[in-house]
């Protein structure tokens, strides 16, 4: 946990129904990456801690027997649960609850994912509990966005999207230390997870990496929707402010691209795959 805020429960309130469409997808590769990587036999289970509207878990549905998503918002939860629906997704069930009340009487697990979300979490108590819920020689997957590469494409029929002036807007508004549900993250988010995981005896971790980089079209909704979708400018935060927010926004977006679409490169994935010993020790 960073030192000086707590966690609350208001962290991610009210953006759950925009991660669909606001948020960029992962790199399109990704699940047959995890495949090759785990080689799971499609009996074993998954648990998808912190899984938000069931990104990742979904994607992975088809390789496992029963997938498990853990998340504190119950706006996540009841998105996740829709979105299993509409795809016909049986074998899934859908936790609200957060990393640290983990195990939570919820079983043991062929591989563990963190997608996006370890950050938040009690770092050292999670990744202990968890390697104690993996079976011997199980996987712990942590996932996130390739952050070197640039994904602004040349030659490309829209504008980039503008991130710069769109970070300045949400900063007037909600000023210039980043917002966290209740309290502050001057510093923004620990990272350091490799020690971590070390500490709590895992082995590796195997790199991988998915290269994304395909062409995308973001319309003036989408960019809207990645605004509400992010903790730091979740809708809440603007309180009554929200309407002549999101009226500068969508000026401002228009003002950077008349014709109302955007051209940017899909973010590679990156991808650490840490192994509990297959002794269970």
């Amino acid at each position: 946990m960073v030192a000086g805020w707590e966690w609350d429960d208001t962290l991610f309130s009210g953006t759950a129904a925009y991660y669909e469409r606001g948020r960029l997808p992962y790199a399109p590769g990704l699940a047959d990456a995890l495949a090759e990587e785990l080689r799971p036999d499609g009996q074993g289970r998954l648990i998808d801690v912190g899984c938000g509207p069931g990104t990742i878990a979904l994607s992975l549905a088809h390789l496992f027997g029963e997938i498990v998503g853990v998340d504190p918002d119950h706006g996540m939860i009841a998105e996740a649960g829709r979105r299993a629906a509409d795809r016909g997704v049986v074998k899934a069930r859908w936790v609200r609850a957060r990393a640290e009340a983990l195990p939570a009487g919820l079983g043991t697990f062929a591989v563990a994912t963190f997608a996006q979300s370890f950050h938040w979490m009690d770092q050292d108590l999670v990744a202990a509990t968890v390697r104690d819920m993996l079976q011997p020689g199980g996987a712990l997957v942590h996932i996130t966005d390739l952050k070197t590469k640039h994904r602004t494409l040349d030659g490309q029929p829209h504008p980039a999207v503008p991130y710069a002036a769109v970070d300045a807007l949400v900063k007037r508004y909600l000023g210039p230390v980043r917002r966290a549900g209740r309290g502050v993250l001057p510093q923004g988010t620990p990272g350091g997870e490799a020690e971590v995981f070390a500490r709590a005896g895992f082995s590796g971790p195997r790199r991988l990496v998915v290269p994304g980089g395909q062409a995308l079209e973001r319309t003036f909704d989408d960019v809207v929707a990645w605004v509400f979708s992010m903790s730091f400018s979740a809708p809440h935060l603007f309180e009554g402010q929200r309407d002549d927010f999101e009226e500068d926004l969508r000026r401002l977006l228009r003002e950077a691209s008349p014709a109302g679409r955007f051209s940017e490169r899909g973010p590679g994935t990156e991808v650490f795959v840490w192994r509990k010993d297959p002794s269970g020790h």
